[in-house]
């Protein structure tokens, strides 16, 4: 059985930072993609970073976020930094496992950043 366990979540202050980190637990898997999502209260879930197996990343908010893709721990780690009120959501860790044709969620883990 496959689980995603995520860590890192809080409270911080505007401009401040926090780190997440996702892991794998269980198996077999393989990784077509994994990432971190989040969703704010009332809304859908958002792309915050994703790595493909192919090496590509897609990052919405490179810059204030920094993203890492272990390939061989299969871990995601996402540094967030110069927070802001409106980045308060829950995060997501994400696996898509195409091969054995799974997706994969974390449980989410609660940010929020105060202003």
């Amino acid at each position: 059985q496959v689980q995603l366990v995520e860590s890192g979540g809080g409270l911080v202050q505007s401009g401040g930072s926090l780190t997440l980190i996702c892991s794998v637990s269980g198996g077999p898997f393989t990784v077509y993609a994994m990432g971190w999502y989040r969703q704010r209260p009332g809304e859908q879930y958002e792309s915050v970073a994703v790595a493909f197996s192919d090496g590509s990343t897609v990052e919405s908010l490179k810059g204030r976020f920094n993203f890492f893709f272990d390939n061989v721990k299969n871990t995601v780690t996402l540094q967030m930094n110069n927070m802001k009120p409106e980045d308060s959501a829950t995060y997501l860790c994400h696996l898509d496992d195409r091969d054995y044709g799974r997706v994969y969620w974390g449980q989410g883990t609660q940010v929020t950043v105060s202003s």
